[in-house]
């Protein structure tokens, strides 16, 4: 039996080098990575390494225009909220304007200020302008609602479904809305900033809270068994997307029943990544025969792997299942994940990793580049396990260094040896204030 390679000897046998502005470099590897990939695979994600790096996103869109051009891809997903991120559909789509309020919202915070990521919005809008025949490319969000300050007011959601409820059934629509538009109240009422990491600012157990979720539970189950009516006066799609839209409000008020309830934050955060992978297959039967579906997220939502987070001050570490651990279990091979390392990130705090790291190995290779794991196929390299994981960031706390798991949780990993943090992005404080 031969000797397990070396992780050196892995990247010295396997690295694909590459550089941001050789478009040609990266569709090579591209091109290898989905070869390596096969057929199977409908949702490929690729996980970030931390939130707002100039140079990732760039990575993330050549990957994106490689994938639609020459694979057979029809759409993106971010982790923003879901319900916002169908304003910037439809702008791709052509359907509003730049200067439709919703649009400009979007583009004026948060992940639509950085470059990268306007520019993924436009090469969609402009593709698909010029093709006026042809399947469009799609944008969705698969976060759970955000609204002003925290968790989105379940009302926000709801207002989807009864939308589509008054054009197959006006009557039907008003009785759910007169019952459900007192019991959601007002939206700063559940938006509440601090109700996020205090239980006592928390509406989500108050008595018209309870009240919602059962009117949410009764409105599903009108909208099911009723599906042969309903899905004939409009279409299949449309019927499909007020379920699942109803299913998000229900999963939405549990979490904030958890935020209400003392210790229970890493049951939030759980049904965060349950409701993540819930709207990632939603996306996949949406664009069931027009294309695969690229997902671009934080490592820790697309990885396999138990989620472990340390957020201060509270003691302990928070532990629960990710979005890619769920796909995993529903997907099988139809899902396959590239994670990401990054080498030195000064504007992240991010110094130069220890030695012995995994990241210190493959900072010595020289960078960027795209590396297989072999998982699946054969054990990671040796001395792997035993490998030290670096130090975080004291600034960046959506920083995610690899470890021995990697290797299990990632088809291939994707090295940078340093990345910016630039002035577009939102300031390092804001990304303090929650999970990545």
């Amino acid at each position: 039996m031969s000797a397990q390679v070396t992780f050196d000897a892995r990247i010295a046998r396997d690295a694909i080098p590459f550089t941001i502005d050789s478009p040609a470099s990266i569709d090579g590897a591209v091109d290898r990575i989905a070869e390596s990939l096969g057929d199977p695979v409908e949702l490929l994600g690729i996980g970030e390494a931390l939130h707002g790096s100039e140079e990732i996103l760039l990575v993330r869109n050549r990957l994106f225009q490689r994938l639609v051009r020459a694979h057979g891809y029809s759409a993106v997903v971010l982790e923003v909220t879901s319900p916002q991120a169908r304003a910037v559909n439809d702008y791709v789509l052509g359907a509003r304007p730049a200067d439709d309020p919703a649009v400009r919202a979007w583009f004026g915070a948060g992940f639509g200020t950085l470059d990268a990521n306007r520019e993924l919005v436009e090469w969609l809008r402009d593709h698909n302008a010029g093709r006026a025949h042809s399947p469009k490319l799609h944008f969705y969000g698969f976060d759970l609602p955000l609204g002003e300050g925290g968790l989105a007011s379940p009302g926000r959601v709801l207002d989807l479904v009864l939308g589509f409820l008054d054009s197959v059934d006006g009557a039907s629509a008003r009785t759910h809305r007169e019952r459900i538009t007192p019991l959601a109240g007002e939206a700063a009422g559940w938006e509440r900033p601090a109700a996020m990491f205090d239980p006592a600012q928390s509406i989500g157990l108050s008595a018209p809270a309870t009240a919602l979720r059962i009117a949410t539970l009764d409105l599903i189950t009108e909208l099911r068994i009723r599906r042969p009516e309903l899905e004939g006066r409009s279409d299949r799609l449309a019927y499909a997307d007020a379920v699942h839209h109803a299913e998000l409000a229900r999963k939405l008020l549990d979490a904030h029943a958890a935020l209400a309830t003392p210790g229970a934050y890493a049951r939030m955060l759980g049904i965060r990544d349950l409701i993540m992978a819930d709207n990632l297959e939603h996306v996949l039967a949406l664009e069931h025969g027009r294309g695969k579906v690229l997902v671009f997220a934080a490592s820790g939502h697309l990885k396999r792997a138990m989620m472990e987070w340390h957020l201060p001050p509270e003691p302990g570490v928070k532990r629960w299942w990710p979005a890619g651990a769920h796909l995993t279990r529903s997907l099988g091979r139809r899902y396959a994940v590239i994670g990401m390392a990054l080498g030195v990130s000064a504007d992240n705090a991010v110094a130069a990793p220890e030695p012995g790291t995994l990241e210190a190995r493959l900072l010595e290779a020289g960078g960027p580049l795209f590396l297989p794991t072999g998982r699946g196929e054969s054990p990671p390299p040796a001395g792997v396990a035993a490998a030290p994981v670096r130090s975080g960031s004291s600034l960046n706390p959506t920083y995610s260094p690899l470890t021995p798991e990697s290797f299990a949780d990632y088809e291939w990993l994707v090295f940078l040896d340093t990345t910016t943090y630039p002035r577009g992005a939102p300031p390092l404080t804001d990304w303090n204030a929650g999970a990545s």
